[in-house]
C-alpha cells in the first residue's frame, strides 16, 4: 500500500525512514549496506511516513502504537506525550506521528518484495531486521 503522496515503492528492497545524526539509524544503514539490498532512504523529520504507512508499520510490526513513539526525544518529553497517549485513540496517536517525524521512534524499515510491503521494523535490533529481510521470500 502506497500513500497518494508517496513515490512508487521499490520492487524489492527497503524504504527506511531515518534521521541523519541518529546513531541507531546509522547502525541500521551500515547493516543494510553490508546486505547489498536496495535501500531508499527518507528523512524522517522532513518527510515522515503518512498515517496509512504508520498503520501498516503498526500492523506488520505487531507493536502497540505507543511503541512507535520516540520516548527519549525532546519533542516527546516537552510535548507532554506520556500523558497525552493515555487519552488518545490509535488514529489520533498515528496522526500525531505523521504530523511530526521527530516523535517517531527510528529508524523505521519497510521491506518490499514484488512492490508490496512484507515486513516492517521499528528501531534497530539486528535479529528483527534479519527476520524482515527474509520475509516474503
Amino acid at each position: 500500500m502506497t500513500a497518494p503522496n508517496e513515490p512508487a515503492p521499490p520492487a524489492d528492497g527497503w524504504r527506511v525512514y531515518a534521521y541523519a545524526t541518529c546513531g541507531t539509524c546509522q547502525k541500521a544503514q551500515r547493516w543494510l549496506q553490508a546486505t547489498g539490498d536496495a535501500v531508499e532512504l527518507r528523512a524522517i523529520a522532513q518527510d515522515p511516513p503518512p498515517i496509512d504507512v504508520l498503520r501498516q508499520v503498526r500492523r506488520l510490526s505487531g507493536l502497540p502504537v505507543r511503541k512507535l513513539f520516540n520516548t527519549s526525544g525532546r519533542v516527546y518529553r516537552e510535548g507532554g506525550w506520556p500523558e497525552k497517549l493515555l487519552t488518545l485513540s490509535e488514529d489520533e496517536a498515528l496522526a500525531a506521528l505523521a504530523a511530526d517525524g521527530m516523535l517517531i521512534k527510528r529508524p523505521i524499515g519497510l521491506r518490499f518484495r514484488g512492490g508490496e510491503v512484507v515486513a516492517a521494523v521499528v528501531g534497530f535490533a539486528e535479529p528483527a531486521w534479519v527476520a524482515a529481510r527474509g520475509a516474503g521470500a
